[in-house]
């Protein structure tokens, strides 16, 4: 799914208006009856507060208004003075039915609200290209005042679709955002979430065909973006089909990273698994995943030395490796020696920070799961705000050829290219110790199998994770969502992404 700039959005709109030969005002009542509908699946009887700005945003609040209205709902509309209003805005004001009340507001007397109201914040939209002053930004102060409800139309009112948000500027905080067609920007951002709270997507038929021939660099991933990519398995398919991969994992009070990532790689379709691990973690490793095998090393404590590379069609290393001297001399061997796909999490990507000319060792293609913390190490300089970050990172991805991944909500996947893909699976749940590690082993174990690339092994990897603990917390609830228990729903979330036999 694209994720569309606030110019490409208005460009979608009149790629539709001129192709279906409708006018603006038919674009406009198509989405605020979307919306419309959208409410009256949730309201109960509350009286709906609508406030409309003098542009189209405006204009979607008085069909929204008509609508429920004609419903049965007691609506009151306020209306923002301007000295000007948008043709659309000005239609939809003609159409608004004598009997429901409509006022300017005079902000030095703004009206009292109703306990149990809902608000409808229809002031301004994508087109904001500065930060709200005066009339405006006292009537968005005076709404999040209030504490009701608040459902805000495409976006939030004074929050820029795909801009930095200038420190302290006045922006309606939503607890939910309604929007048409395709997400912004702004809506999977973390400083954001005060404001945009709970974001939903309504289709309104924009211009596919327009939309799809757009240049993007940014995209939202659903199941329907990846269905199909991970292949069929084929009856006479054996181990060697899906590959043996190796994994480097685990230090003294750290071998439970080194258990997770091995029972989620094993659980997502491995062939073989050899997990390396310290002296200290055998009978631990062999009791909780007999199906790996161990390969143990010298020392009692850490990881000391780098196995022959020639038996593995993939390698992973980072879960609970510590961050020994030894241990840097490994992974720095790792970097050197290795000509199969790499997976580098936890404690690696933590090396990598501390010794950073490791970093030129890097080979292309090497995928790398930093959470925010860790990609700040990696990078060695902290980010102004989100928007900031995400040019980061984008630009070390290119910058090292890589595939680095930014765990967080909506997880984010940069390529070698420098195209980011935002993931839509997972939940709060997940923020849990081990979590990161499952990721790593499920990873590696989608590197492992040759027939993926490694763009589709990232993302399917990412949103089978994400889909394991949306099931899993089905179960638990998110409260009591651990790590293991993502793990057991690795395999069903990869079923659901299975190419079907001949397409049927």
């Amino acid at each position: 799914m694209h994720i569309l700039t606030a110019a490409q959005t208005r460009a979608a709109d009149q790629a539709t208006i001129q192709a279906e030969r409708i006018t603006s005002t038919d674009l406009m009542e198509r989405a605020a009856m979307a919306l419309s509908e959208w409410l009256l699946d949730r309201l109960a009887r509350q009286a709906v507060h609508i406030f409309c700005g003098p542009g189209n945003n405006g204009g979607d609040g008085l069909v929204i208004a008509r609508h429920l209205h004609h419903a049965g709902h007691a609506v009151h509309v306020w209306l923002l003075p301007a000295n000007a209003y948008s043709s659309d805005f000005t239609a939809n004001r003609q159409r608004l039915p004598a009997d429901v009340p409509c006022a300017e507001l005079d902000v030095q007397r703004l009206p009292p609200l109703p306990a149990g109201a809902v608000l409808v914040d229809a002031l301004f939209g994508t087109g904001l290209t500065r930060v709200l002053t005066d009339d405006a930004a006292t009537l968005v102060h005076y709404i999040n005042q209030a504490h009701l409800p608040v459902v805000a139309v495409d976006i939030p009112s004074g929050l820029f679709a795909d801009a930095p948000q200038p420190a302290d500027s006045p922006v309606v905080a939503a607890r939910f955002t309604v929007s048409f067609e395709l997400p912004k920007l702004a809506f999977l951002l973390p400083q954001n979430a005060q404001w945009v709270g709970e974001w939903h997507l309504l289709p309104i038929s924009l211009d596919k065909k327009f939309i799809h021939n757009l240049p993007v660099d940014n995209y939202f991933v659903e199941a329907a973006f990846l269905r199909g990519r991970l292949p069929y398995r084929g009856k006479f398919s054996h181990k060697g089909t899906f590959g043996h991969a190796l994994l480097l994992a685990g230090s003294k009070g750290k071998i439970g990273a080194a258990v997770l990532a091995s029972r989620a790689c094993l659980h997502a379709g491995v062939g073989l698994l050899t997990t390396r691990v310290p002296a200290v973690g055998y009978d631990i490793l062999q009791t909780s995943a007999p199906e790996a095998m161990t390969l143990v090393d010298p020392a009692q404590d850490h990881i000391t030395e780098l196995p022959d590379l020639k038996p593995y069609a993939a390698v992973g290393i980072g879960p609970g490796l510590g961050q020994d001297d030894v241990s840097c001399k490994v992974l720095r061997q790792l970097l050197q020696e290795a000509t199969v796909p790499l997976v580098l999490d936890a404690d690696a990507l933590n090396l990598l920070g501390t010794h950073r000319d490791i970093l030129d060792l890097l080979p292309p293609d090497t995928l790398l799961t930093p959470h925010p913390k860790e990609f700040e190490r990696l990078i060695g300089e902290p980010a102004r705000d989100d928007y900031h970050r995400l040019e980061q990172f984008r630009g070390f991805a290119q910058q090292r050829r890589c595939y680095c991944v930014l765990k967080g909500a909506y997880t984010a996947l940069a390529t070698p290219e420098g195209v980011l893909y935002f993931n839509s699976t997972g939940n709060p749940g997940m923020a849990t110790g081990g979590s990161g590690d499952v990721l790593t082993g499920l990873l590696l174990a989608l590197r492992a199998d040759k027939r993926l690339s490694a763009l589709d092994a990232a993302l399917l990897g990412l949103y089978a994770h994400g889909r394991a603990g949306d099931l899993a917390a089905l179960e638990t609830g998110q409260a009591g969502l651990v790590a293991g228990d993502i793990v057991r729903f690795i395999g069903p979330a990869l079923h659901e992404l299975t190419a079907p036999v001949l397409g049927l």
